[in-house]
């Protein structure tokens, strides 16, 4: 419930509002692309210390619009399942929170203008689209999450995009092995979401914000969830049997277990267990990322 009574000052208001447990979405891609880099013989650190910088504030950025309007088209309200929201609560006002998607956004790019000065203008044409994508998933007049699209974006910038995009960073193109190798990262990293909107099905279709999960229902929701991680676990099979990586490549199925124990809790109509869940997605999607990045190195 959101009309709890709270004591958190401002600062820990602004944590709470760039919701870190979703923040292994902006790690992983630049992790594992940055191991592929790695594997294939040329590594700039300072690209991809970078670039995570810009990923980051990215997905910060994308977390405070997210409040905001979900906020404002009354998506977040005191009867949601989820986390406390910071506007619905009162702990940061509307203006304040317009301000922090400024600074957040206006942050990643001017950061970003050094991996432009420094690779190639490329990327500053992914930096800008990244971040018109991050303010169209909830606002404009057509919003991503709102109409469907929230799945379909998720993968693309957070598998596709940032893990090529870095990869592209070192290497200065795009490998056939740098798209497979985002497919698992976009993969769990959209199930993170699935299991989001699978939680506020009823707020959601209430609110007019129609998610994937309110088109289609909970059945699909639990099959997608379910073929995504399918997708993800098969990938190290991939590199391992057709591009002659070293076993350690198949790293990533010691957390098969994790998704066993996830698809379990998926059927839970629980809040808290589903709230577990989504942490737990959370945490699986950045195992994930770094025992397959060991694989890569290796």
């Amino acid at each position: 419930m959101q009309n709890q009574q709270v004591t958190i000052s401002k600062f820990q208001s602004w944590i709470l509002a760039s919701r870190p447990r979703t923040l292994p979405a902006a790690l992983v891609p630049v992790m594992v692309g940055s191991a592929l880099a790695v594997h294939d013989g040329k590594f700039n650190f300072i690209y991809s210390f970078v670039a995570l910088l810009c990923s980051i504030l990215i997905q910060v950025g994308t977390n405070f619009t997210n409040d905001l309007y979900d906020y404002l088209k009354g998506a977040d309200n005191e009867n949601r399942k989820g986390p406390l929201r910071v506007l619905v609560s009162g702990l940061i006002t509307k203006g304040e929170m317009k301000l922090g998607i400024i600074l957040a956004f206006g942050l990643a790019f001017l950061m970003g203008l050094y991996l432009v000065y420094s690779t190639s203008w490329i990327i500053l044409v992914v930096g800008l689209i990244s971040i018109f994508a991050g303010l169209a998933y909830t606002a404009g007049p057509f919003p991503l999450a709102y109409n469907g699209l929230g799945d379909l974006f998720v993968f693309i910038f957070f598998g596709l995009v940032g893990t090529c995009g870095t990869y592209f960073l070192h290497h200065q193109n795009i490998t056939f092995e740098s798209i497979i190798a985002s497919i698992p990262v976009g993969a769990l990293i959209t199930n993170i979401l699935v299991v989001n909107n699978y939680r506020d099905i009823k707020e959601d279709k209430a609110a007019g914000k129609y998610t994937l999960a309110v088109k289609l229902g909970e059945i699909f929701s639990f099959y997608q969830y379910l073929i995504l991680s399918v997708f993800a676990f098969l990938v190290p099979l991939i590199f391992f049997t057709l591009f002659d990586y070293h076993f350690f490549i198949l790293l990533p199925l010691i957390s098969l277990p994790i998704i066993f124990k996830l698809v379990r809790m998926l059927n839970s109509k629980n809040a808290d267990e589903l709230n577990k869940a989504l942490e737990l997605t959370a945490k699986e999607s950045a195992l994930f990322g770094l025992l397959f990045s060991i694989g890569l190195i290796v």
